[in-house]
């Protein structure tokens, strides 16, 4: 069985996704949400089951559930308190994708013997094409863990990784994507300077780096790397070698290594300030 403690975005993503995958029926997911307006909606949408209070999910779930929890980290202590006993004893997973909060807050609400799993998906997962981090705590065993990447696995790719490096995976995963949205304009900008329309310049250049994207993605197992991709686009006194220069001079890599740097040292501050 599979519960959702809120079915907002991220929420409802996962479910769209683990029902489309076929990886759980219907009948064997239960939800709550605050709003009952828009929890008709999801019944209505995806078959699944709606209660009107967590106590009501988890006990209804039964034993060995996987309970995903889509809310506000500032929701988080309440809720886990007012679940975790049951969960407890039911040796449920908990799964939690609240941004920023880390497996010791989770554990000091939840209790030391309760399974946990921090997810981390990024914003491309409301599409199945996400990429997510996941990290267990100790009581999780390699095969529920495996249960927990096959459920993400529905909304694109998975690694799981220490919890000490989520840092540097939220800046490659989770704000490079804004990253990429700016240089997808700036790309277009450029391209209408040169006389193309913005729709599609746009259309153009976002194509062009998804599909940039695949061959990287498709390329790895044969250990190629971007570096040698780079070569099989570049011509000697070509066009593609004068732009990369001229970028690099600008900054091109330097920028987007600070930048990383910069979103890991801010989500440092971010966690030691709570």
């Amino acid at each position: 069985m599979l519960g959702f403690i809120g079915v907002g975005s991220m929420g409802s993503a996962i479910l769209r996704g683990v029902i489309s995958a076929g990886i759980v029926a219907p009948a064997e997911i239960v939800f709550t949400r605050k709003n009952s307006s828009k929890a008709e909606k999801v019944v209505d949408e995806y078959g699944v089951s709606f209660v009107s209070s967590n106590l009501e999910l988890v006990e209804k779930l039964g034993k060995n559930a996987t309970i995903i929890l889509a809310v506000k980290p500032y929701q988080m202590a309440e809720v886990l308190e007012e679940i975790a006993p049951i969960a407890r004893n039911n040796r449920d997973i908990l799964v939690s994708v609240a941004a920023g909060t880390q497996i010791s807050s989770l554990i000091q609400f939840a209790g030391t013997e309760q399974k946990i799993v921090r997810a981390m998906p990024n914003v491309a997962s409301s599409i199945l094409s996400g990429m997510t981090a996941l990290c267990p705590n100790s009581t999780v065993t390699q095969d529920e863990l495996a249960h927990v990447e096959n459920i993400f696995k529905a909304i694109g790719e998975v690694t799981t990784i220490p919890e000490k490096n989520f840092g540097a995976f939220a800046a490659i995963a989770g704000c490079s994507p804004a990253w990429t949205f700016t240089y997808i304009d700036a790309l277009s900008r450029a391209a209408v300077a040169a006389g193309l329309t913005k729709d599609e310049s746009l259309r153009i250049a976002a194509q062009a780096v998804k599909g940039a994207a695949e061959l990287v993605l498709e390329n790895l197992p044969d250990d190629v790397r971007p570096q040698a991709l780079v070569d099989t686009v570049t011509s000697p006194g070509g066009t593609t070698i004068a732009g990369l220069i001229s970028m690099e001079k600008a900054g091109f890599t330097n920028s987007v290594v600070t930048g990383v740097e910069a979103a890991i040292q801010q989500d440092k501050k971010i966690s030691q300030s709570k």
